[in-house]
């Protein structure tokens, strides 16, 4: 699960504000707002074959995020996929690649969490870089953190921020015990999502996934749910707990990072018989014909 440096990258252009930078050049200010305070959003984006997968629903929620946080400027969808290309020609990338946008409020005048500091912005920072689904397909080991995922009234998961430190605190814990990632559960002890997907149980037939209380709106989660609705595959959306977890038939996670993966051990419990069941693999199948069929064409 650990990530390694991929030499395809050791020379990528990074696109901050239109401007074109190598990566070992490329920087914001220390005035800057995700640097201040992490007041930024983010969107993380897949490309096939020259096209992006759902890049207008990623767009969209990027918008909604910045108006939750009451950004002063958010630059237009056409002007942010007009960066994408100029990106992805300037790097040569038409394929198997994953890209990290993230809009900030933009750099302030003086140090200082204040929005009305902020005077110029925002900045717009175009990440793309070679590289594969994350996850493991043949099955991923989850250990339940310690650290739980906030409700609306602490802090809205619909809005899709930069403050990932509690992402990144499960992860830790994760790490330390050998696991692939860390499932977290919300203020009430049902299952949110892990620290970087959506997840989804299966149990007698039935797909069932959490819901949107204390996880973000997830666009692969929306697109496996849409493919069990054309597909006649029964699906819920409702509080799970852990135990329905550990029972559970089978168990996947979702996310643009990683596609569909399967997981096969929770807490050192096999899921199932503790290998990657038939509704996973087929919906995963499903997945990959509504890529192929959908993405959206970016570079001509």
């Amino acid at each position: 699960m650990l990530q390694k440096f991929n030499e395809k990258n050791r020379d990528l252009l990074i696109n901050i504000n239109g401007k074109l930078l190598h990566r070992d050049e490329a920087g914001i200010s220390p005035f800057d707002s995700a640097v201040q305070g992490g007041d930024a959003v983010w969107e993380g984006l897949r490309v096939y074959d020259g096209k992006i997968f759902r890049l207008a629903k990623h767009l969209e929620r990027l918008r909604s995020s910045a108006l939750a946080l009451a950004f002063a400027e958010i630059p237009s969808a056409e002007a942010i996929t007009k960066e994408i290309k100029r990106t992805l020609e300037a790097n040569n990338m038409t394929d198997n690649a994953h890209i990290r946008l993230t809009l900030t409020r933009g750099v302030k005048l003086t140090s200082g969490m204040d929005p009305r500091l902020n005077t110029a912005g925002p900045t717009l920072i175009v990440l793309a870089e070679h590289k594969s689904p994350v996850y493991d397909k043949t099955g991923l080991n989850l250990i339940t953190s310690s650290v739980r995922r906030p409700s609306p009234d602490v802090l809205d998961p619909k809005i899709h921020h930069c403050n990932l430190i509690q992402s990144i605190l499960a992860k830790i814990e994760a790490n330390h015990a050998g696991a692939d990632d860390a499932l977290m559960l919300d203020s009430r002890g049902f299952v949110a999502e892990t620290n970087a997907t959506h997840l989804f149980i299966v149990e007698n037939g039935t797909v069932t996934t959490s819901r949107l209380v204390a996880c973000p709106e997830g666009i692969t989660r929306e697109v496996v749910l849409g493919l069990c609705l054309d597909n006649d595959i029964p699906y819920e959306v409702r509080d799970i707990s852990l135990t329905e977890v550990y029972r559970a038939d089978e168990l996947f996670c979702t996310g643009t990072m990683g596609e569909l993966a399967p997981v096969t051990h929770v807490d050192g419990r096999p899921i199932g018989a503790g290998n990657a069941g038939t509704t996973t693999w087929r919906l995963a199948e499903l997945f990959d014909q509504c890529v192929a069929a959908e993405a959206e064409p970016v570079l001509n």
